[in-house]
């Protein structure tokens, strides 16, 4: 559906399931009005301003990539087939570009990409060779219910953002 946008030495990979719907038609990534990612990536500090969905290309400017467990793939986490989803794929990516650090947005890409159900958000004991792995909740309007942007504030911290604003 969307390329990938990577380059090596990233201070962050931000991950998602797959494209939603809206993305898919418009060719832009966290394209649906409901969706928090562009807001949470400026309010949090990972951009010096609020991005819009047409300017996702753009993020690599501020040091940050953005890839999918589904490639291929669009819909919402009820619509997409995760027996197709390739997280070694992932894996290889992250080895070749070896960013400081993949973060999922939102558990179930985690899910996918670890192999397990059962993840907990924030930083994981698990890496990529020497990419360290996080888990933010999904920014997704579909996921309300589970949205803390403190975790989103802890991720902008470890990838450097304190270090920058001094």
């Amino acid at each position: 559906m969307l390329d990938d946008v990577l380059a090596p030495n990233l201070r962050l990979v931000i991950c998602g399931t797959a494209v939603g719907e809206t993305s898919a038609a418009k060719g832009e990534y966290y394209a649906s009005p409901r969706n928090k990612f562009w807001r949470t990536l400026h309010e949090v500090g990972l951009t010096a301003r609020r991005l819009a969905p047409r300017e996702f290309r753009d993020l690599l400017t501020f040091g940050i990539g953005l890839t999918d467990v589904a490639k291929g793939q669009a819909g919402s986490d009820a619509g997409v087939n995760f027996s197709r989803a390739r997280p070694n794929d992932v894996r290889a990516k992250v080895l070749r570009f070896a960013p400081a650090i993949l973060a999922f947005n939102g558990k179930k890409a985690a899910g996918v990409f670890l192999g397990s159900p059962n993840v907990r958000y924030g930083l994981q004991l698990a890496s990529v060779g020497a990419t360290r792995l996080f888990v933010a909740p999904s920014t997704s309007g579909a996921a309300n219910g589970h949205w803390d942007i403190e975790c989103w504030r802890e991720l902008a911290r470890l990838a450097g953002v304190e270090a920058e604003r001094n």
